[in-house]
């Protein structure tokens, strides 16, 4: 018999491993989740992408979308869904909390995931295309309908749910209640919080092709991802009533600093404002007629303060920017337009800014010169020799060669009533003016 002796660092490198891989085994699985409230934009999809790449590079187990959400632009809406469909990691999409709803292209993208699951309370469906911008013609429109149809329809028939229902939330803008949709497959089960949902889907049997995955929650670690500060930001901009208060800010603030070049605060803010402006205006249905009436608007603002138009220019700029705005973003959809709290304030501080400002304009122009030749009209003194008719006068804290019509004795007080060159003419302080031409 041959005996081999196996060395005992061999034994021990062995024995490390098998550990290391029975604890690589028996670690607790990790779930990502991330949410998704409010309107479905770019800014939406590149965060879903990101941690959908972060959970598929560190292998976690699995990937929630908790959503509440009306919907969104479809572009962002089928760039999620790629990447959902594309993602090695299982994703389950959880509309929560009660009253929440994925509507639109949120019902879209829960039809796309793994797992579709929905709190009590709230619904799914509505997911009929909307056309953004200028009105389409019927066989446009048609088209339209088609391609959203059968698309939605290979989604539901890849995940195994009820592609008939799934094409009457976009033929017919259905929208079903958490209990009908499960009665009706369109999801997979209901429940009441992310404890719950996670608690049923333990053991869950995921088929991706011909591969089965088993998912694994006992026990997991919820890590919970939101969005970070410049995601958060850009998502803000978006809204379309902060993009709204944007391109105004924008347009005063350089309107501002091209009629009083120098000040700079007015320009730089304007000019930021504007570039926040247009990156929010790309993702939204803008309709540019607005635009140019609102900046219309601006520029009958300043021409007020140039020209005396009694109020007229105010006028047709209240109008022209009441218009603009409401011309602005054309949608259906009520997340994609202006608020009329928002129009109203904004066009009534706008309004009363300019109103002010022409007001202030006027009484400039009304006031009495205090500066130059006009200036020191009307101004008192005192003579410092005897007038008559020539003398000298102290005068707004300087010394005149001075002449009056009537003589003036040393030491009275004295009032301008005209300059020629460098000489003033004066009067008794007192008596009535006489000779109120001025001479160069």
């Amino acid at each position: 018999m041959i005996t081999t002796k196996v060395p005992w660092p061999v034994i021990i490198l062995i024995i490390l491993l098998v550990a290391l891989w029975a604890a690589d085994g028996a670690a607790a699985a990790t779930v990502r989740v991330v949410g998704v409230r409010g309107a479905i934009n770019p800014v939406t999809a590149s965060y879903l992408g990101r941690n959908l790449a972060e959970a598929s590079r560190n292998r976690e187990t699995l990937f929630l979308v908790e959503m509440d959400t009306p919907g969104g632009l479809d572009s962002a809406m089928r760039e999620i869904v790629k990447d959902v469909m594309a993602s090695p990691v299982p994703v389950a999409v959880f509309v929560t909390p009660s009253g929440a709803r994925a509507a639109s292209a949120g019902a879209v993208i829960a039809l796309s995931a793994d797992v579709c699951a929905m709190a009590p309370g709230t619904n799914i469906g509505a997911a009929h295309p909307v056309s953004l911008g200028e009105k389409q013609d019927r066989v446009m429109e048609e088209k339209v309908l088609n391609d959203a149809e059968a698309y939605v329809e290979g989604i539901a028939l890849r995940r195994g749910r009820n592609a008939e229902v799934a094409k009457r939330m976009v033929r017919e803008s259905l929208s079903l209640p958490a209990e009908k949709a499960l009665a009706e497959k369109v999801i997979d089960l209901m429940a009441t919080d992310r404890g719950d949902l996670l608690r049923k889907l333990d053991g869950r049997r995921i088929v991706r092709g011909e591969r089965t995955i088993t998912l694994a929650l006992a026990g997991a670690t919820v890590r919970e991802e939101p969005m970070g500060l410049r995601e958060r930001i850009l998502d803000v901009i978006g809204n379309p009533n902060v993009a709204y208060i944007l391109l105004m800010l924008g347009f005063l603030g350089i309107f501002f600093e091209l009629s009083n070049p120098g000040v700079i605060l007015p320009g730089v803010v304007g000019g930021i404002s504007l570039i926040l402006a247009f990156f929010a205006l790309q993702t939204l249905p803008v309709n540019y007629a607005g635009v140019l009436l609102i900046l219309l608007a601006l520029i009958l603002f300043i021409a007020e303060i140039k020209i005396v138009s009694h109020g007229m220019l105010t006028v047709g700029g209240v109008i022209a920017m009441v218009l603009g705005s409401l011309l602005l973003f054309e949608s259906p959809e009520p997340y994609l337009r202006v608020s009329w709290q928002v129009i109203l304030v904004t066009v009534g501080a706008v309004s009363a800014f300019s109103v002010f400002a022409v007001t202030m304009a006027v009484k400039a122009h009304r006031r009495k010169p205090t500066t130059g030749r006009e200036g020191l009209v009307g101004e008192a003194g005192k003579a410092l020799t005897a007038i008559a008719p020539d003398g000298r006068a102290f005068i707004h804290g300087e010394y005149w060669d001075a002449w009056s019509d009537d003589p003036i004795a040393e030491g009275e007080r004295v009032t301008v009533v005209a300059v020629e060159g460098m000489r003033v003419k004066v009067r008794k302080a007192g008596t009535g003016v006489s000779g109120l031409g001025t001479g160069g």
